[in-house]
């Protein structure tokens, strides 16, 4: 199943609150129990103003799906080829 990195620009993200970024996990994944395991979140990096999420998914209208129905913006989304690691 192909992994894709998509780029959420929220500004400000990086001063979110704990309980604010709680909540905004705690919608995305009622959305994705919603639309079946197929569709998986893997984990997200917060910076300053935006939130890179990395997902399982089978295309990249499932994530555009996800965002839709989050009202989560999904400026880029861009699946990963291959990985590389220092060791």
């Amino acid at each position: 199943m192909p992994k894709y990195i998509i780029e959420r620009e929220i500004p400000d993200a990086g001063q979110l609150t704990a309980a604010a970024l709680q909540q905004i996990s705690q919608k995305s994944c009622c959305i994705l129990n919603d639309m079946g395991p197929q569709i998986q979140w893997v984990e997200s990096y917060v910076t300053d103003d935006k939130i890179y999420c990395i997902y399982i998914a089978p295309d990249k209208q499932s994530i555009k799906t996800h965002a839709e129905h989050g009202e989560f913006p999904a400026n880029s989304i861009a699946e990963v080829k291959t990985m590389i690691n220092p060791r």
